[in-house]
């Protein structure tokens, strides 16, 4: 049918785009020895490398699921695919909540960042994301509750027996709790703090602007027009960046995680292309974290702009026509000599 269609379409789109930008974040990481000595950079690099293989090893499975409308996969490789897609899809909702938590603590305590959050610190984090995502796909796996799931056309949690709906009940809560929403709060919390203290330099470099302003009577009106534009853009651009964290998030997971809620209750039938709707958003999360967390920073553009250059060969500065120009000046001062 034709709404198959497109969401197999959609869904190539997201794997292609995902595949290509997460690996740009790695070759960036690999490449570049200041992105390597921030600490940030591990958080990175668990969450693109997380997205790399969700995207590799959950995606192809979800499309071939959508154009057969069957099982695509054998009952063992499908235990395997679901485990993994738990455990990702959990590993990279705590690495936002530590790159937002590494953030806070670099905005409102920035004298004392390098003692708060060292390399150790952020292994750590890394650490315990991976033990706690760990757990419930095991817990899921001892239980036999991964198997293929027709409604979201992928290997994933789904219950086979009646018997132990109030088990499955308990442990889906639990386990949507500890990554969706421990990870939403950890995000609120942290980037309105960070919101709170953009806030409060706008408004001192609005005084000081303003201030200027008033001192510079002769200033062309065009000229204040564009500093008073300059401070409005400057507020709207924290609160932009932040909107984009945490609407990326909610956007991306929620359907998906209020579907699996809703789908709890007995009588509740969920539609098969909401279903697929709502996992191609969890998916579209890995094609958008590269480029809301790193590709569209400055320090990315420029890595990656220089590994552009050195793969064709060529230099950002040309020596020929500096030389030239050298040359040109000695002869000068030679003729004026003699």
């Amino acid at each position: 049918p034709l709404p198959g269609v497109l969401l197999a379409l959609l869904l190539v789109l997201v794997l292609v785009v995902s595949l290509l930008s997460n690996l740009l974040v790695l070759l960036c990481f690999v490449y570049s020895t200041e992105i390597r000595k921030q600490v940030a950079g591990v958080f990175l690099v668990n969450l693109s490398f997380c997205n790399l293989l969700l995207t590799v090893l959950n995606m192809p499975f979800t499309l071939l699921g959508i154009l057969r409308n069957q099982q695509p996969l054998g009952g063992c490789v499908c235990k395997a695919v679901g485990f993994l897609e738990t455990f990702l899809t959990s590993n990279t909702m705590l690495s936002m909540a530590a790159l937002s938590i590494d953030k806070w603590i670099a905005v409102v305590f920035p004298l004392s960042y390098t003692s708060k959050m060292r390399y150790k610190d952020a292994v750590i984090l890394m650490g315990y994301s991976w033990l706690h995502s760990l757990t419930f796909p095991l817990v899921s796996l001892f239980y036999s509750w991964v198997d293929y799931n027709s409604v979201y056309a992928s290997c994933t949690l789904h219950l086979k027996e009646e018997t132990e709906r109030r088990r499955f009940t308990v442990f889906t809560i639990v386990f949507h709790s500890t990554s969706f929403m421990l990870s939403l709060v950890i995000l609120c919390f942290t980037y309105l703090k960070v919101l709170k203290v953009a806030r409060f330099h706008c408004k001192r470099i609005d005084i000081i602007t303003m201030q200027t302003l008033v001192l510079l009577v002769d200033i062309h009106p065009s000229v204040k027009q564009r500093c008073l534009n300059e401070q409005k853009r400057r507020r709207q651009r924290a609160t932009k960046k932040i909107s984009i964290f945490i609407g990326s998030f909610v956007i991306c997971f929620g359907p998906y995680i209020i579907t699996r809620l809703i789908e709890l209750i007995p009588f509740v039938t969920i539609n098969y292309y909401w279903g697929i709707i709502s996992k191609c958003l969890t998916y579209s999360k890995a094609a958008s974290d590269p480029f809301v967390y790193s590709l569209l920073r400055q320090q990315y553009k420029k890595v990656l702009i220089n590994i552009v250059n050195r793969i064709l060969k060529r230099d950002l500065y040309p020596s020929s026509g500096y030389n030239s120009s050298l040359d040109t000046e000695n002869d000068y001062c030679l003729h004026r000599t003699n």
